[in-house]
C-alpha cells in the first residue's frame, strides 16, 4: 500500500474504490486517491487559458487533497472519466401537461436523466384529479397518483450511471383535489418506493390552518371539494407520524426569497430538498469540510480559520462554475437552463465535528450563533468570488442587476460585496445550498454529514461487496477519533461531544434556522424524533419550522 493511500481508513478506501475510483474494463485507472484528485482537477481546469491552466489545476487539487473541499459525488466519479454522465446532482423536470403525450414524454425525459446519474423532481399538481372527465375519450381520469406508479416502475428499472438506482421527489400542491390520496400514497409500503413525497404548502394554507378555516380543493379553476384546513394539515401530520412521509415544502417562501424570482417560478425540489428548481432546472453541489479548517482543536482557544474559509470558498466557486461548462446534460433543455442562470450549490459539511473540536455543544445558542457566522462567511465570500468571475467571464445571461440587488439574500451581504456586484455583476444566479453529503463525508474520514449532528461516536456499518456478499466494518466519528488520538482512548470526552440521540426535535430546527438566512437555495436536514414522541408534540414541529422561517421540513 502506498504512502498516499494510507490516508484512507479501510472504510474510506471501500467508499473511494466502489464510488469514485475510475476504472476501465475492471482495471484501476486511478491508482491512488491522489490520482482521483488530479483527474478531477485537470478536467475542471481545462477551460482555463493555457497560461493559467496549470496554476488552477494545482489549486483545485490542493483544495481537495486534504478533503477540505469536497465536490459532490457525481463530479468526483465523472469529471475526466470520458463517460457520458452528467456532473450535476439535482434536476427538476419540465411541467407535465395534462395529456397522455406529455405524460409519457416526461417519463422518457426522466429516464434519460436518471440514466446519466441525475436525481430528479416532478410536480404532479398539473394532472387532473381522479374521476375528472377526460373530454374526447368518454372516460374518467385515473388521477396523478396512479401515473406516479409509471415513474416508480421506470425508476426501479433504470440503474443510474451504472451504479445506483435513481432517486425522485414527487410534489403536489396543498389545494389539489387529490391531495389526500397523495398524502396516503405511501401508507402501503410497497407503493412508490423510489419516491420521496412532499406537499407544496402555501402561506394562505398555513393562515387557514391557524384560523381553522375552510379550504377549497381546486383544479383548473373548478372547486371540487371544500375541507377544513386544519383537518387536512392533521392528515399530513398523521401520515408523517405513522410512516415518515410526506414532508412539507413552504413553496411561497421559496419563491419569495428566490434570487431568480424575476425570471422563474419554482414548483418542486430535487429528491433531498436542498435544491428548489424551476422547470428543467439543474444544480451541482460542493461542500467545504469545516473540520479541516479548525485551528488548535480541543483547546480553549480553538477556532475556525476564517481567512482559509474565505480563500477555499473562492476556489470552490470558480471550480463549480467551471464544472457547468465541462458537464454533459441529459437534455438540451437542461443545458440551456443551466447556462442561462449558472446556479451552483456550495455548502458545508462536518459542522457538528467542527463545533465539538471548538468546544461548542451543538444544542446550545452559542453553537448556533457560531454556525450561522461560518455560513455567513461562506455566503459573503461566494458572492464576492462570483462578482470577480463576472468581471472575468461575464455575468450569467439572465442577470438583472436591479432585481438581484433587491433580493433578500443579497441585501444581507457586506457592503463591500454588494458594491462589487454593482460594479461587475454576478456570474451565478444562486450560490449556496446545504446538501446531505452522505458518502463524500465518509470518504473524508467519516466527518459529520452536512449540518447534521454527529450520528454516533462509533458503530458497525454493513458493506456490500461487488459479488453481493456483505461484511461489517467499524466506523468512528472523525472528531472522536482525532480527540482520542491526541488524548488517549481512556480520556474523558468533553461535553461538546453530543450525538443525534441527545437532541430534541426543536434543537434540530433551531440549528437549521440559524443557517437558513445565509443559504440561497435550501437545506437538507433530517429532524430526528424519538419513536415515543406524542403525536401532538410531533405535529408542532412542522408549525415551528414554518414560524422559524425554514423552507421545508421532513
Amino acid at each position: 500500500m502506498s504512502a498516499d493511500f494510507q490516508v484512507l481508513s479501510p472504510f474510506a478506501e471501500f467508499i473511494w474504490d466502489s464510488k469514485y475510483r475510475l476504472k476501465a474494463a475492471g482495471q484501476a485507472v486511478d491508482v491512488t486517491v491522489s490520482d482521483t484528485w488530479a483527474r478531477v482537477a485537470r478536467a475542471v481546469a481545462a477551460i482555463e487559458p493555457d497560461t493559467a491552466r496549470g496554476r488552477w489545476q494545482e489549486r483545485y487539487q490542493a483544495a481537495m487533497a486534504d478533503f477540505a473541499f469536497l465536490p459532490a459525488g457525481r463530479i468526483l466519479a465523472g469529471a475526466g472519466s470520458g463517460r457520458q454522465v452528467t456532473l450535476f446532482n439535482c434536476f427538476v423536470m419540465g411541467s407535465i401537461g395534462d395529456d397522455m403525450a406529455s405524460i409519457f414524454a416526461n417519463v422518457q425525459e426522466a429516464a434519460l436523466t436518471m440514466q446519466q446519474g441525475g436525481g430528479i423532481g416532478h410536480d404532479f399538481s398539473t394532472l387532473r384529479p381522479k374521476g375528472a372527465v377526460v373530454k374526447g375519450v368518454g372516460a374518467d381520469a385515473s388521477g396523478p397518483v396512479s401515473f406516479m406508479d409509471v415513474w416508480d416502475a421506470m425508476c426501479r428499472t433504470i440503474l443510474s450511471a451504472g451504479q445506483r438506482r435513481g432517486a425522485k421527489m414527487g410534489t403536489m400542491r396543498c389545494d389539489h383535489p387529490d391531495i389526500e390520496l397523495f398524502i396516503a400514497a405511501k401508507r402501503d409500503a410497497s407503493k412508490l418506493r423510489m419516491f420521496n413525497l412532499s406537499v407544496l404548502v402555501t402561506d394562505p394554507f398555513m393562515q387557514a390552518v391557524d384560523a381553522d378555516a375552510d379550504w377549497d380543493l381546486v383544479f383548473d379553476g373548478q372547486t371540487y371539494r371544500t375541507v377544513k384546513a386544519r383537518a387536512l394539515w392533521d392528515t399530513i401530520m398523521r401520515a408523517t407520524y405513522d410512516y415518515a412521509e410526506p414532508g412539507v415544502i413552504f413553496i411561497d417562501r421559496i419563491n419569495r426569497e428566490n434570487n431568480l424570482s424575476y425570471c422563474e417560478t419554482v414548483h418542486c425540489t430535487n429528491p433531498c430538498g436542498e435544491q428548489p428548481l424551476p422547470d428543467h432546472g439543474a444544480c451541482l453541489l460542493g461542500s467545504i469540510n469545516l473540520t479541516r479548517l479548525v485551528e488548535r482543536p480541543f483547546t480553549l482557544d480553538a477556532g475556525l480559520s476564517l481567512p482559509r474559509l474565505e480563500e477555499l470558498t473562492a476556489t470552490a466557486v470558480r471550480f463549480l462554475d467551471s464544472v457547468i461548462d465541462i458537464s454533459g446534460f441529459p437534455l438540451e433543455t437542461q443545458r440551456r437552463e443551466a447556462f442561462a442562470k449558472r446556479r451552483i450549490g456550495l455548502g458545508m459539511t462536518g459542522l457538528a465535528d467542527a463545533l465539538a473540536m471548538c468546544g461548542l455543544d451543538y444544542r446550545e445558542p452559542r453553537a448556533r450563533e457560531t454556525a450561522g457566522c461560518w455560513m455567513q462567511h461562506i455566503q459573503n465570500a461566494a458572492y464576492l468570488a462570483s462578482a470577480g468571475l463576472a468581471r472575468e467571464r461575464g455575468s450569467f445571461p439572465l442577470y438583472d442587476q436591479a432585481a438581484m440587488l433587491a433580493r433578500p439574500g443579497v441585501q444581507r451581504l457586506e457592503p463591500a460585496t454588494r458594491a462589487a456586484i454593482e460594479r461587475h455583476g454576478l456570474r451565478n444566479g444562486l450560490l449556496t445550498s446545504i446538501a446531505p453529503t452522505g458518502t463524500i463525508s465518509l470518504l473524508a474520514g467519516n466527518v459529520s454529514s452536512g449540518i447534521e449532528p454527529i450520528f454516533d461516536l462509533s458503530y458497525q456499518r454493513r458493506l456490500t461487496r461487488a459479488d453481493g456478499s456483505t461484511h461489517s466494518v467499524p466506523v468512528e466519528d472523525y472528531a472522536h477519533r482525532l480527540y482520542q488520538a491526541r488524548n488517549g482512548a481512556q480520556a474523558p470526552l468533553p461535553m461538546a461531544f453530543v450525538t443525534a440521540a441527545d437532541l430534541t426535535p426543536g434543537e434540530h430546527l433551531t440549528m437549521q434556522a440559524a443557517l437558513q438566512p445565509y443559504v440561497d437555495s435550501s437545506i437538507s436536514k433530517t429532524i430526528n424524533c424519538p419513536e415515543s414522541i406524542p403525536f401532538e408534540v410531533f405535529a408542532g414541529i412542522y408549525r415551528e419550522a414554518y414560524r422559524l422561517g425554514l423552507k421545508g421540513c421532513t
